[in-house]
């Protein structure tokens, strides 16, 4: 067989064939890198939409724990006043402040883990508002037990005042009335020959004075030993006293005062008779004169006598 010689035209035909390949071929590369740069475009776009809406929700949530933050502090403050237990509020405190603290990326695992310690939080706020209705209710319960106590005290206090003050004025009334009074008291002048006259009297006629009376009955009184002190005064409230004459001094209604002579005696309630003979070592100058009688710190009775 002999061999078939291309023509021209078939040349180019081949020709044109191939050429028409290579532009699809071109023009499905430069396709196919247009949509490679698109896609990576459209990539990019969702990683940074995605990395924007993290880091938003990381804010978001980060606020949420701020706010945390201070709701643990108030509750704090609220149920360590009322006097409960801030063990667990404190706790929960340090870790949020720690959460806060740290500088971690932000990523959809940490953003799911911090939502749920959020949660967690939120839930233990909630029961501790429980808590704290719970102790304002114990606490107002207290108080008005408090209060109730208070005013009983304060009742079982005037009572007891009362019994006291009744007591006091019971006491006062028996020591009132148990005080030893004087009766039929005289005061008599004596003479150097032993010649008793009543007041009035002259100072020449008294070489010594005679004080004499008896203790009224007193049933109250309890026998008991007993100092019975004289003071005789001038008219210018001058007590004789002499302390080398059996004078001394004693108290009465809280101040010391003078008495001229004094005696010993055991009080029998016999209505018995006691007698002082003063010799003053000197005449009385003209006047009258108190003579009291005092016993403990209380005037038992007094009498006058005139000197001319």
């Amino acid at each position: 067989m002999s061999e078939t010689t291309p023509t021209p035209a078939a040349d180019n035909q081949k020709k044109k064939g191939r050429n028409n390949i290579l532009i699809i071929i071109l023009v499905v590369i430069i396709i196919g890198q247009w949509a490679k740069i698109y896609y990576d475009s459209q990539e990019r776009k969702e990683t940074q939409s995605q990395l924007a809406s993290t880091e938003e929700e990381l804010a978001s949530t980060m606020q949420r724990l701020e706010e945390i933050k201070t709701e643990l502090d108030q509750k704090i403050a609220e149920i360590e006043k009322l006097g409960g237990d801030i063990t667990e509020l404190q706790k929960a405190k340090e870790e949020v402040q720690k959460q806060l603290a740290s500088k971690t990326k932000a990523t959809g695992k940490l953003i799911s883990e911090l939502r749920s310690k959020v949660e967690g939080y939120e839930e233990l706020l909630k029961l501790k508002d429980q808590e704290i209705e719970k102790l304002k209710s114990v606490n107002k319960e207290l108080l008005t037990e408090n209060s109730t106590l208070k005013t009983e005290k304060n009742q079982l206090g005037d009572s007891i005042n009362r019994l006291e003050k009744k007591k006091s004025d019971l006491q006062s009334k028996v020591l009132l009335a148990s005080q030893l009074k004087v009766e039929n008291f005289r005061v008599l002048a004596v003479s150097e020959k032993n010649k008793e006259r009543e007041s009035p009297f002259r100072a020449r006629q008294i070489e010594k004075l005679k004080v004499e009376f008896s203790l009224a009955e007193n049933k109250v009184a309890p026998i008991e030993g007993k100092k019975i002190m004289i003071r005789i005064v001038d008219e210018n409230g001058k007590v004789i006293f002499d302390v080398a004459r059996g004078s001394g001094t004693f108290i009465f209604n809280g101040k010391e005062e003078f008495y001229t002579a004094a005696q010993e005696i055991l009080f029998d309630n016999t209505k018995q008779k006691l007698v002082y003979l003063y010799d003053k070592g000197s005449e009385y100058s003209s006047g009258i004169y108190q003579v009291e009688v005092y016993t403990d710190d209380y005037l038992m009775g007094k009498g006058t006598f005139e000197v001319k």
